[in-house]
């Protein structure tokens, strides 16, 4: 049906004042106000701004009233209206309602009414809830964030490569794969091997925990910057706020880069989407600073304005320890960084973005580079205020002998990475990358706690929502 978009009346209001158009949307509220009707319209173009809609009482009779107006009042009705736009001091613009019709009736069981309605009982109704201001709002700037993904690698020269969802390899050798088959529940087979050679590949198969290692041999095979974009999925037995099972993971791999240009280059990448977002999202960032967290926007313009620090991991564990703050985990050299950690490390002595660098090699995956010391390898997390580690970043083993011996250590099966290892005997070139969830991303600009709420169906832990 021929309409307007509700944005673009706000976006162009000397264009539409006293112009008829026709706009369509649910219903957020109403009011009856004798001799008016006020109806606030919302059209999903706009996260927070409403059309008000004004229907004159006395220009129908009271049984007309009853029969075509009253019934469009209930929240969640979806509705069409043409009338003329006119200025409102109060609302910038209204329509001054001349025909309206029901599109879509709502009984007065729909679950989104004129109260308040806590996140826990949202996560119950994942296919209405983008109705509401919260979800919606992330929604936006999540659309918003992804677009600013694809244009700075785009505008940086990075080949976009769609990268298998379907694996038979474990990238963090972790196993934390999802396993996939085809098989019954009650197959009976004396081996795994018999097991898996009547399986639908013929072979273990499982969903793809990063695409790094396909993104690495995009780049060393003649690419040489690209970056992958798309679902991950980790079968990570935590239930908590920041995790989930199936993620979106955005991960460029470039060729001829050490780790300090790789930090240089993930630098660059997070001030440019913040700023995107802060540029052209003005209107939920808002909603956000004054709803869901309370100097949200002076913590992102100091994110984009500050020079991030860089600090030896060996450096931030004497920091820890020499601290007077009391810490639920023990700091030691060798022990993995805790959330507490990080944030003391951002929020209380560098008060700005900081990468750690040099981790103990113990704690990262097989394929970071090995430094000379033989203790630590070229690996490094940027730790951001509020929140904690936001990229995982490192430059590549290219010694064909040190990463075969880093996976039998391990005890990764070697044929499984035959097709990766050889990118490491045919011309291989000094090459580094980060991997960064989206979904915290999103989390981190909006000011939303919970990455469940930043995801219109999140597969967590014992949940399919």
């Amino acid at each position: 049906m021929k309409h307007i978009d509700i944005s673009k009346l706000f976006s162009n209001v000397s264009d539409y004042v006293n112009q008829s158009v026709t706009v369509c949307g649910w219903v957020k509220t109403s009011a009856e106000v004798k001799p008016m009707t006020f109806i606030q319209l919302n059209d999903g173009t706009t996260s927070i701004k409403n059309l008000q809609l004004t229907i004159h009482q006395d220009k129908m009779s009271e049984e007309d009233y009853k029969s075509l107006i009253k019934p469009l009042l209930n929240f969640g009705v979806s509705l069409k209206a043409t009338g003329i736009v006119v200025p409102s001091e109060r609302n910038i613009i209204e329509l001054e309602v001349e025909s309206i019709e029901m599109l879509g009736d709502c009984p007065s069981s729909y679950p989104l009414q004129k109260k308040k309605t806590s996140v826990d009982f949202l996560r119950t109704i994942p296919h209405l809830r983008t109705r509401t201001n919260l979800i919606k709002t992330g929604m936006k700037i999540r659309s918003r964030l992804a677009y600013a993904v694809h244009s700075y690698f785009a505008g940086n020269g990075y080949t976009y490569v769609h990268t298998p969802i379907i694996t038979d390899s474990d990238c963090e050798g972790a196993g934390e794969m999802f396993r996939l088959t085809t098989q019954p529940w009650n197959a009976s087979y004396k081996t795994e091997e018999e097991y898996y050679r009547d399986d639908y590949f013929g072979q273990k198969a499982g969903l793809s925990v990063s695409c790094q290692l396909e993104g690495e041999m995009a780049a060393l095979g003649g690419l040489g910057r690209i970056y992958t974009f798309g679902p991950s999925f980790r079968a990570e037995k935590s239930d908590t706020p920041r995790h989930v099972a199936e993620f979106w993971h955005v991960e460029p791999e470039v060729c001829f880069v050490d780790i300090n240009e790789i930090m240089d280059i993930g630098e660059e990448f997070i001030k440019y989407v913040i700023k995107d977002v802060l540029d052209n999202c003005s209107e939920e960032m808002e909603f956000c600073n004054k709803f869901i967290e309370k100097g949200l926007l002076d913590k992102l313009n100091h994110v984009v304005s500050s020079d991030f620090a860089r600090i030896d991991y060996t450096e931030a564990v004497k920091i820890l320890e020499s601290s007077k703050h009391k810490f639920e985990y023990p700091v030691f050299w060798g022990c993995d960084l805790q959330t507490e950690h990080e944030r003391y490390l951002t929020d209380v002595h560098f008060k700005r973005p900081v990468f750690v660098v040099n981790y103990p090699k113990e704690l990262k995956a097989f394929y970071m580079k090995q430094n000379p010391d033989g203790k630590t390898v070229a690996a490094t997390d940027l730790l951001v205020p509020g929140v904690g580690e936001i990229i995982g970043c490192s430059e590549r083993e290219t010694d064909y002998d040190k990463l075969v011996e880093a996976m039998q250590a391990r005890n990764m099966p070697l044929e499984a990475y035959e097709k990766y290892l050889d990118t490491r005997k045919y011309g291989s070139v000094q090459h580094s990358g980060f991997g960064l969830g989206l979904d915290r991303l999103v989390m981190y600009v909006s000011g939303i706690s919970n990455i469940r709420d930043v995801l219109q169906f999140p597969r967590t832990y014992k949940k399919i929502y």
